[in-house]
């Protein structure tokens, strides 16, 4: 068992290199991802980030309900995830479940560890730092592609759908993030209970330790590390505005209750709209440079140069102010060339000899037939 053990690991150690001719298909972009496809329980899952920065394989949860997967299933996680910021994230527990990666050709299947957790993207699922070690996978977002061994030691190449990589960008860039807390809880008899929801923005909270201290049938929190003339300064100053504070709408006199609130649309800052004038104009500018690309290649591709030699007759195209009606001749001449000159440029003369005045470019000439 111990040999062909040896045996797949070495099969799975081949050169992963990217060349030019990965580079043929990629569009320009502007640093995207590398988003790619996988299969899981039977289903193709688009919109999978690899993610290199990240320390652990994760399955948001929208995704979980999705697949329509039972929550029995899940595991409890006593661990922390704590995201780029250094929040923490609400993981709602593990499962492995088999993960199919192809190019179409051949493909490579291996059990993924995820965490499910409960927290805004526009992916559905993130492979990190743990599936690309464990299958020796190397991804590029200069070619977007990742590169991966097989058993048989074949490289399966997956391209990254840079459609769906420009669309997720612009959606996290869209979407608020939320701030998630990890809690753990013990099975509960109908499987891993859910922890709840915490709120989406930090409140401001108290640093060190604080002091209860009931004012006018309230209670307020002071700072314990107060001196006890600032304690007393500080209650005072509250009893005498007691009435400036609110514990409830009834507490809100000067309201109307039977005013319904109004729900407001929300508006973008002008910082915001400038990222995304920006990002608009970056995008506008990108897809001009590959229309132009395409444009150019396609004539360069049907344009067949002209070479002339000094003493060669050629014609002329007329220009269009010289053209007395339709009948007219589209070509004058000949002319004899005299001299070749850099970048097509040619200068001709009359057969008498006589000076042509100014150069012509190749693009205005051609060979004349007696």
């Amino acid at each position: 068992m111990l040999v062909e053990a040896q045996e797949a690991d070495d099969a799975l150690d081949v050169d992963l290199v990217f060349t030019k001719a990965d580079l043929r298909d990629v569009v320009p972009h502007d640093n995207d991802p590398v988003v790619i496809s996988i299969v899981t329980v039977g289903r193709k899952v688009h919109r999978v980030l690899v993610d290199q920065g990240s320390s652990a394989d994760m399955m948001f949860w929208t995704t979980f309900n999705k697949l329509q997967l039972s929550s029995n299933l899940l595991r409890l996680y006593t661990g922390c995830l704590y995201s780029f910021a250094g929040d923490q994230v609400e993981v709602r527990g593990h499962l492995e479940l088999r993960t199919t990666f192809t190019d179409g050709t051949t493909s490579s299947t291996e059990n993924i560890r995820y965490l499910i957790v409960n927290a805004p993207s526009a992916y559905n699922i993130l492979l990190g730092r743990p599936t690309l070690n464990r299958k020796r996978a190397v991804s590029s977002t200069r070619h977007m592609k990742m590169k991966l061994p097989d058993l048989g030691g074949k490289v399966i190449t997956i391209k990254s759908d840079q459609k769906e990589a420009k669309s997720c960008y612009e959606s996290n860039l869209k979407t608020k993030r939320g701030v998630f807390m990890v809690t753990t809880r013990a099975p509960s008899e109908e499987g891993v209970a859910p922890p709840e929801r915490v709120a989406r923005e930090r409140r401001p909270e108290p640093s060190g330790e604080v002091l209860k201290r009931e004012i006018g049938g309230r209670m307020f929190k002071l700072g314990k590390s107060l001196a006890q003339a600032a304690q007393d300064q500080i209650t005072e100053v509250i009893a005498r505005h007691l009435d400036a504070f609110t514990w409830s709408a009834s507490d809100m006199t000067a309201i109307d209750p039977k005013v319904r609130p109004v729900h407001q649309r929300k508006r973008k800052s002008n910082e915001r709209r400038k990222d995304l004038l920006d990002e608009a104009r970056e995008e506008a500018r990108i897809k001009a440079e590959a229309s132009k690309r395409r444009v150019e290649y396609k004539y360069s591709s049907k344009l067949k140069p002209r070479q002339f030699q000094a003493t060669n007759l050629v014609m002329r195209k007329a220009h269009p102010y010289q053209l007395e009606n339709k009948l007219s001749p589209k070509w004058t001449g000949p002319l004899r060339v005299i001299e070749a000159l850099r970048n097509g440029a040619y200068r001709l003369e009359t057969l008498e000899g006589g000076a042509f005045p100014r150069t012509w470019n190749a693009t205005n000439l051609k060979f004349y037939f007696n």
